[in-house]
């Protein structure tokens, strides 16, 4: 896996997050057959890393805050949408928490970047 240009730890730790969520969501679709929370999951594991990026490359600081605001709710997002896959059986606890456990840590993230933004 090609890790993105930028020694970012947030940039590069959603980039990985995505990358597995991706796989998760073949997974689910192709052996699982479920079809409509795994894009759920995709869309939102996906667009963590997106904004992050984007909010990379804002032009205000004002900006910046707003998409690490967007990532950190898609994070939410995420977390519910691996427990209620989870719940139904769709992945075991194994794999749930090694999920969990990676989109818990880009919360904790973000939350401590936008903090430390809206303080500066």
């Amino acid at each position: 896996m090609e890790k993105p240009a930028k020694e970012n730890i947030v940039v590069v730790k959603s980039y990985a997050f995505a990358h597995r969520i991706v796989k998760a969501y073949q997974y689910l679709t192709k052996i699982k057959h479920e079809f409509v929370l795994s894009n759920q999951l995709l869309r939102s594991g996906t667009g963590i890393g997106a904004n992050i990026r984007e909010g990379v490359n804002a032009q205000s600081k004002k900006e910046f805050i707003s998409k690490l605001n967007i990532a950190l709710n898609e994070a939410h997002e995420s977390d519910y949408w691996i427990s209620l896959l989870r719940d139904g059986g769709y992945f075991t606890l194994k794999e749930a928490a090694s999920l969990l456990k990676d989109v818990d840590e880009l919360i904790r993230l973000l939350t401590a970047i936008i903090k430390s933004s809206k303080k500066n």
